[in-house]
């Protein structure tokens, strides 16, 4: 009996063992990168050799939710661009939180850079796009396009390099990347978002409070924020704003210095559980929901000729 007892002990850490190397290789950054480039090839062969079936698939209408919502319009391809992305956004978002209280960036002087960079990619950007785009037709609309940063594309393509990117590089680019999309986002709520709900904006403002006191108690049920985060998400779907300032909101909201008991700080532990998730799921995903563009000569040759394209390609 206790020869079959140790044995059974043995295989289970085993398994547990294999299940800590496994999930250490997942969270490796350039496994993440990998898997993004490789489900931007399946995106672009998918669309070129099946075009039909792959916006099919992306377009489909899951049918998810209560209609008062309007989360049962959702397609499959916005369900991973504004649900799912939040997820990474919030791992992004600890981060850097983590960065700027105590870590790179902790201090205003060493702050002022990242923001100011963010400034000038959202900036020239647009000026460049203005600038070529010779105000063609929907050319005072376009301006907002190049201004952002594609942060999951940016930073799976930077964890290629994997230990070769100094710490300090990687902490200025995702840093320059979150604040460059949080200025966009918020351009894009003001200037162009069409029916903003004041209600829903307030209760997703309550939860965000209701966030902040549950960190501030030290509780850490995930049977409490789980529920609180996806009702934040609704709440700021609904309201008009891009549903990924929920998962950026919260996550600089998170706790990032341990009490003495602790052995590593909320936004710490959330970051190390969710990374291989959002690293092999979600931004796989998005790039191969968001990739799949066909690369045709009468496709080049429209993008070729038409002045706003032309713009937003220079502007970014």
């Amino acid at each position: 009996m206790v020869n079959v007892r140790a044995a059974i002990n043995a295989r289970v850490g085993q398994a547990l063992s294999a299940r800590g190397e496994f999930a250490e290789f997942l969270r490796q950054e350039t496994t993440g990168g990998f898997l993004l480039l490789a489900a931007t090839v399946v995106a672009l062969l998918w669309a070129n050799l099946a075009g039909g079936s792959y916006h099919d698939v992306w377009q489909a209408r899951m049918g998810f939710g209560p209609s008062w919502l309007h989360l049962d319009q959702l397609s499959a391809g916005a369900w991973v661009a504004d649900g799912l992305l939040a997820v990474f956004f919030f791992v992004a978002g600890l981060e850097l939180k983590r960065e700027l209280v105590v870590g790179e960036l902790a201090g205003r002087r060493a702050a002022v850079l990242p923001v100011a960079a963010a400034f000038g990619g959202m900036v020239v950007p647009a000026l460049v796009f203005l600038a070529v785009s010779r105000g063609a037709p929907g050319a005072s609309d376009g301006w907002a396009i190049p201004i952002a940063t594609d942060i999951a594309f940016a930073l799976g393509v930077l964890s290629l390099a994997g230990a070769n990117v100094p710490a300090s590089l990687r902490v200025l680019l995702l840093s320059l990347a979150v604040v460059d999309d949080l200025g966009a986002i918020a351009l894009i709520a003001v200037l162009f978002t069409r029916g903003l709900a004041p209600v829903w904006l307030a209760a997703a403002v309550v939860l965000s409070a209701g966030y902040v006191f549950a960190q501030r108690r030290r509780w850490r049920s995930p049977a409490l924020y789980v529920p609180l985060a996806l009702a934040l998400w609704v709440c700021v779907h609904a309201s008009g704003v891009h549903a990924t300032v929920a998962g950026i909101g919260l996550a600089l909201l998170t706790r990032v210095r341990p009490d003495p008991d602790e052995q590593a700080a909320p936004a710490l532990r959330l970051e190390h559980r969710l990374h291989p998730f959002s690293a092999v799921v979600v931004v796989p995903l998005f790039a191969l929901a968001e990739t799949g563009v066909p690369v045709t000569g009468p496709a080049l040759g429209a993008v070729a000729g038409d002045p706003v394209s032309q713009g937003v390609i220079a502007g970014l």
